[in-house]
């Protein structure tokens, strides 16, 4: 338990990946992807438990290596890849309920994509749901202001541009921008009350964010896989 909260951890893993092929057990610097997500959870001592959501049994093989978490199978409609996050967050809660007999507070997505997090970060997360009331909480990233929103553009099908927000044709120098920010992937936390209701991973007005530090790379090319790896190599947060 945190703050005397229940907390129930759901790494989503399907296995109809598009771009790499079951990518998460896909092997990253010596291992499958989905370890550096169950192994992490034994740092995760305040957590009450914690499953792995999946239609695919390689991957259910590979997710309980760690002994560290419990496998939630997808029904066949929660198992493509036009599903949002939150009904197979719902999904995965009412089973795990179901199965402990008892209710959880909080929920945590740690999706296997991600395996440069520390436990550090998702302290962080939960911690701000907690403590401030929240509904949700995403991690992010600053994003660089070559990426900025009000410096994006839409290329029009008669071949002629214009600004993805009509403020950005207001914008001269770098410094009349905004420090904007971005889902970097490393965790997301949410009142069980939230996931039983909502459709969204997003609460207007009731969601909040927490800037984690070091660098994050959410893996959905064999490009993102070498850069994880070089990072790995390099000195990094664990």
């Amino acid at each position: 338990m945190l703050r005397d909260k229940r907390v129930l951890v759901v790494i989503p893993a399907r296995g109809g990946s598009k771009g790499i092929p079951h990518k998460n057990i896909t092997p990253v610097a010596g291992k499958p992807l989905i370890h550096y997500t169950t192994e992490l959870l034994a740092k995760l001592d305040w957590i009450d438990a914690a499953v792995v959501s999946t239609d695919d049994q390689d991957i259910a093989a590979e997710a309980l290596v760690a002994k560290t978490a419990e496998i939630v199978w997808r029904p066949e409609e929660l198992a493509g890849d036009r599903i949002g996050d939150m009904p197979v967050l719902t999904h995965a809660l009412g089973e795990a309920e179901a199965k402990a007999e008892l209710s959880f507070d909080v929920v945590v997505m740690l999706q296997p994509t991600s395996p440069l997090r520390s436990a550090d970060d998702v302290l962080e997360c939960v911690s701000t749901l907690i403590e401030g009331d929240w509904d949700a909480v995403w991690t992010v990233t600053e994003t660089d202001l070559s990426y900025h929103p009000q410096k994006q553009v839409k290329l029009l099908p008669g071949g002629s541009i214009e600004f993805y927000l009509d403020s950005g044709s207001h914008i001269i120098a770098r410094q009349q921008l905004e420090a904007a920010f971005h889902r970097n992937g490393v965790a997301y936390a949410f009142t069980a009350d939230f996931v039983r209701n909502a459709d969204s991973v997003f609460s207007p007005g009731r969601s909040s964010a927490v800037v984690t530090p070091g660098r994050h790379i959410s893996i959905d090319t064999t490009e993102d896989i070498l850069e994880v790896e070089q990072a790995m190599q390099g000195p990094h947060k664990t």
